[in-house]
């Protein structure tokens, strides 16, 4: 078992830290979403809008309209798709390790070290993200 030497209140300073910059990346994400469904929205379509028949697609701010969309709103939409996952991942593993990490700091804060070692064990594990709901892994083509 490796040897420990850890100061709780320093610990405790960190974790603080870092659950404030992970907010800030909670907030950074809500913003890409926000400027990419602007920036759709902008950069209309490939045919006036009257004439438009086709499937509303894109990046959409929560509460505004699904209006007509071309082929710039569909790459953003697609790029989005595509970090979903990403984003999704980063922000687990993110809180995973931070509670791993308090979890560790309080067994060894208690003494006792092997379940400390356990809890920074597992901290270590990858982290698994189920895909979202209606993602089949298979590019919407149905069962593998």
């Amino acid at each position: 078992m490796p040897a420990w030497d850890i100061d709780p209140i320093n610990v405790q300073t960190t974790l603080k830290s870092t659950g404030e910059a992970a907010g800030g990346l909670e907030k950074a994400a809500n913003s890409l979403v926000s400027n990419m469904a602007s920036a759709a929205e902008s950069a209309g379509t490939a045919v006036p809008g009257g004439q438009f028949n086709g499937p509303m697609i894109g990046p959409v701010v929560a509460g505004t309209p699904r209006v007509p969309v071309g082929p710039v709103a569909a790459a953003l939409s697609t790029y989005l798709q595509e970090r979903q996952q990403k984003l999704a991942y980063m922000a687990q593993r993110t809180i995973d390790s931070v509670q791993g990490a308090a979890d560790a700091t309080n067994a060894y804060v208690t003494g006792d070290l092997d379940m400390a070692a356990t809890h920074q064990a597992n901290a270590l594990k990858a982290t698994v993200v189920p895909p979202p709901p209606g993602v089949d892994g298979n590019g919407g083509q149905g069962p593998k």
